[in-house]
């Protein structure tokens, strides 16, 4: 059956707008059709924490650890310092100086303070991702034409237009018409705010209502505790901000320096168990992830988060000698293409062949991102055998042996059952989130692959409903359903034994997550085989160069589409 409708609608929005460049901010260059960022520019806006040799600079980052703090009623987080050490607390005061607190103990609560008058809060939503790359290309194509566009994270990932440009609401209306005139549907939240939630906390027998505060401890750590989330308490490095957030909440940042930061990713990234060769490789990817993805949380004045959503940091709870030996042995170190940062990505299993970058998310290829069969031995040929052919994808995912995860991971190889009623209420609640015109259909009948990319992976499924035809394209699909664990898969019918009408489907795969850049544990079995970290990354990002950190290189470029 033919399917014509489609989910994305992005090229319709990006042909409807004119098309104008935006202008070069500072500490950005020129490059091209595009711009780039420098690890001298990042430099300059305060990472680097002093104009030293480079190899010896650390430097320091801003990482959301508690991202939405006030989300929820009664929300509390308890702040204290090692024992026999104490906080210090500094606040702004009401006449704009600042106020110094020495305390033992910091436990922050949601005080909801009525506002003086109700407050009008909207926003334009244009669309709503699974991921941050996705995001970051359909907010290029927006800016490529004029609309002045900002990347947030509420929930999903979100571009939403700019909140400063489009700052009353006249200039939001106007902006809104123009758009549906030229057929573009987006978005318009408002609400009437009257009530805002701030943190509160009582310190030598006062109250203090305050959304800004800066925290450190003598000694260096300060312990977080959230047991409202079954959490343990983490210890984490250097000093606390704690900051409004866009979303009328606030964010605890911890501003931590680079090589620290990694002590509280690499053991809970790779493993503690893992071969120390992989140890190193992941220290590699993480400290070129983190210095090329600054960028990420600009709306809410930080960097990263704390969470898969960026990389896991989880402070000095889970370190070890030996990851820690890791660090120290590729400190400085990062991993390059054309003396710019990869973009260095990485999965726990790719199920036996990596994915290209634009096999799960839109965007520009990344040469050393590509399709490539995750085992050391000739056991597939791509070229001769490619997974383009759903016959050959079967075929691919029945072996079982002789790859680099083949033995190790539990995720190699899968298979999931989906009844077509928990396939239709998983589409409908995203069809709703996105407020796609077919969001109240009340059946399935139909599910097929329509296109797959080189590596195999699913890029376009097709949806049949009573209300007709859906098409959804890569990491979509694994938005919109719970079913598949990745995009390597295929599908089997299943039908009622008595009527034989078709009642859902048995999903077949492999790996977990996007498969794109390094497998964790395909690492692992690289790292047993006696390879060296360096030959490991190679594997992964074919073309790529490890470097020490140094001013020339690029640690983005941000390449605009075409104007049309």
């Amino acid at each position: 059956m033919v399917l014509v409708s489609r989910v994305s609608v992005y090229r319709a929005w990006f042909g409807a707008v004119r098309s104008v460049r935006r202008p070069v901010k500072s500490a950005v260059l020129a490059v091209g059709s595009g711009l780039a960022v420098t690890v001298a520019a990042i430099a300059s806006t305060v990472l680097f924490s002093s104009p030293v040799r480079a190899q010896a600079r650390d430097i320091q980052l801003q990482i959301g650890i508690v991202q939405r703090f006030g989300d929820k009623a009664k929300d509390t987080m308890t702040l204290t310092p090692l024992p026999g050490d104490q906080l210090t607390v500094r606040l702004a005061k009401g006449d704009g100086s600042t106020q110094t607190l020495r305390v033992n103990q910091l436990k922050l609560e949601t005080n909801m303070l009525p506002l003086s008058k109700p407050r009008l809060e909207q926003k334009v939503i244009f669309s709503e991702h699974r991921s941050f790359e996705t995001a970051e290309e359909v907010a290029q194509q927006w800016r490529s034409r004029g609309v002045k566009v900002e990347i947030a994270q509420p929930n999903r990932w979100q571009v939403w237009a700019d909140r400063q440009v489009y700052k009353s609401p006249a200039v939001l209306g106007l902006l809104v018409q123009n758009l549906q005139r030229q057929g573009v549907k987006v978005r318009l939240e408002s609400k009437n705010v009257t009530k805002i939630p701030v943190p509160s906390f009582v310190a030598g027998g006062f109250r203090y209502n305050r959304d800004r505060l800066e925290i450190s401890a003598g000694r260096g750590v300060i312990m977080v505790d959230r047991a409202k989330d079954n959490a343990p308490k983490r210890r984490y490095p250097g000093s606390l901000k704690l900051q409004p957030n866009a979303y009328g909440t606030t964010t605890l940042v911890n501003l931590v320096p680079l090589e620290t930061y990694l002590r509280g990713v690499v053991p809970y990234e790779i493993g503690r168990n893992a071969p120390f060769q992989s140890m190193a490789a992941q220290a590699v990817l993480a400290r070129t992830y983190v210095l090329r993805n600054t960028r990420r949380f600009a709306i809410d004045n930080y960097q990263l988060c704390a969470t898969t959503q960026c990389q896991v940091y989880f402070g000095l709870n889970g370190t070890t000698k030996a990851t820690d030996r890791a660090i120290s042995l590729t400190r400085g170190q990062v991993l390059t293409y054309n003396n710019e940062l990869v973009d260095a990505l990485y999965s726990s299993t790719t199920g036996g062949v990596t994915a290209a970058f634009t096999d799960v998310w839109r965007g520009n290829p990344r040469p050393y991102l590509r399709a490539k069969v995750d085992a050391v031995g000739g056991i597939w040929n791509l070229q001769q055998r490619p997974l383009t052919n759903e016959q050959n994808l079967r075929t691919f995912i029945s072996q079982k042996k002789g790859f680099n995860e083949s033995e190790i991971s539990n995720w190699f190889r899968w298979s999931k059952k989906a009844s077509l009623n928990k396939m239709g209420s998983d589409l409908r609640k995203y069809l709703k989130s996105i407020e796609h015109p077919f969001a109240g259909f009340q059946a399935i009948t139909n599910v097929q692959v329509m296109e797959r990319s080189s590596g195999g992976r699913v890029f376009r499924l097709g949806i049949v409903t009573d209300l007709g035809a859906i098409e959804l394209e890569r990491d979509e699909i694994l938005l919109a359903f719970d079913a598949p664990n990745s995009l390597l898969f295929y599908m089997d019918p299943i039908t009622d034994a008595k009527t034989q009408g078709l009642t859902g489907f048995k999903f077949t795969g492999g790996g977990l997550g996007h498969a794109v850049g390094l497998s964790q544990y395909g690492s692992y079995h690289l790292g047993k085989l006696g390879w060296n970290y360096d030959r490991i990354l190679s594997f992964y990002f074919p073309g790529a160069r490890l470097q020490g950190i140094n001013s020339s290189i690029t640690a983005y470029r941000e390449v605009l589409p075409p104007a049309r």
